[in-house]
């Protein structure tokens, strides 16, 4: 294999990863974050999709980023009459954030973007050890 194709590969992997990170830091920064009239909607779980996509410079696959949607899963209400979003009945729509799931993701993106960092800094091993014997 191509040195430089591995090399693009794994910066495409640690580019959706770092996709996929920002997604769940803003989940995890507005796990709180309900309406401000109401009976608004709180912050909705944003989730992020990937696809395979074939680089025409090099003709190798790599990962990018598909979108970026909300979930429209049903927003758990809690009631909090004081809350300035609370509806007539006195509840609040809350996001539908999980922190554990979010914590959990978050885990297998820097495990991911790990993994990729190590092709490269082996790809980058491999060609300085390349450039040596050619000197």
């Amino acid at each position: 294999m191509d040195l430089n194709k591995a090399l693009n590969i794994s910066a495409a992997g640690m580019d959706a990863q770092t996709m996929r990170l920002r997604v769940i830091a803003e989940n995890l920064a507005n796990q709180d974050t309900t309406g401000s009239t109401p009976g608004a909607d709180a912050y909705r779980r944003k989730t992020i999709t990937f696809e395979n996509r074939v680089d025409a410079n090099t003709g190798t696959a790599t990962v990018q980023v598909k979108k970026i949607s909300q979930e429209t899963a049903d927003q758990p209400l809690r009631y909090d009459p004081s809350n300035p979003a609370a509806n007539a009945s006195g509840y609040v729509k809350t996001p539908n954030v999980n922190s554990f799931i979010e914590v959990m993701d978050m885990r297998e993106a820097e495990r991911s973007y790990s993994a990729n960092l190590s092709v490269l800094q082996a790809t980058r091993t491999m060609l300085d050890r390349t450039i040596d014997l050619l000197k």
